[in-house]
């Protein structure tokens, strides 16, 4: 019996926690596939040679709340609860200023960066029109994916889940209306993107407040 409730304890937390990370790193991939179908090719190159980029913010998120995470849980089954509480903080505030490092950089230096991974001419402006935008949002998605863990620790794995769909949701639904119906390309799909990781991230942020 106890084995039974162990497994089913390890995929109450597992699969939360999986999807979470998983729906966290594919809307470029929605982008794409709206992109692909309203502009052709060079919608989809525009994407991918950006996705570098992208994938910066997802890790950047991960590794910092992952990090601060795993010694949240150390501490509190060594039970220093001050400790604990310290390393949420310093992660918390890494997140915070890690955000406004990669806002900044990937704002101001969009064409720089895009140069240096290989894009040129039409390319270089589409992937531009991209990463300018997704960089207003990376901030809330470095924080909200650094939440995942914290909230995962805290009981709330199903709830990080949920707040990642409603965001991934978002995007799909924004994707459609603004690439397909209104037409607006590569700044259309980027907005969608967003308008999704601001979603998640309110919701990160709520249940973060509320467990603590």
């Amino acid at each position: 019996m106890k084995y039974k409730h162990d497994i089913r304890i390890f995929f109450q937390y597992v699969i939360p926690s999986v999807l979470s990370f998983a729906l966290s790193g594919v809307y470029a991939i929605v982008d794409g596939f709206f992109v692909g179908n309203s502009m052709g090719d060079i919608g989809v190159s525009a994407i991918n040679i950006a996705y570098p980029l992208v994938a910066v913010i997802q890790s950047l998120g991960t590794g910092i709340g992952m990090g601060g995470a795993i010694y949240y849980s150390i501490s509190r089954a060594e039970k220093k609860e001050a400790r604990a509480k310290a390393f949420t903080a310093g992660a918390v505030w890494l997140l915070i200023v890690t955000s406004v490092f990669v806002t900044i950089t990937f704002f101001f230096l969009s064409s720089f960066l895009l140069r240096l991974l290989g894009a040129g001419n039409q390319l270089l402006s589409l992937g531009e029109d991209y990463i300018s935008i997704i960089a207003l949002g990376a901030g809330l998605q470095i924080i909200g994916t650094g939440l995942v863990p914290f909230i995962r620790n805290h009981g709330g794995s199903s709830y990080a889940m949920f707040s990642m769909i409603a965001g991934f949701v978002t995007n799909i639904i924004l994707d459609y209306l603004f690439v397909w119906v209104l037409g607006q390309g590569l700044s259309g799909a980027a907005w969608a993107t967003v308008i999704g990781h601001v979603e998640a991230a309110i919701l990160m942020t709520y249940c973060g407040l509320d467990k603590e």
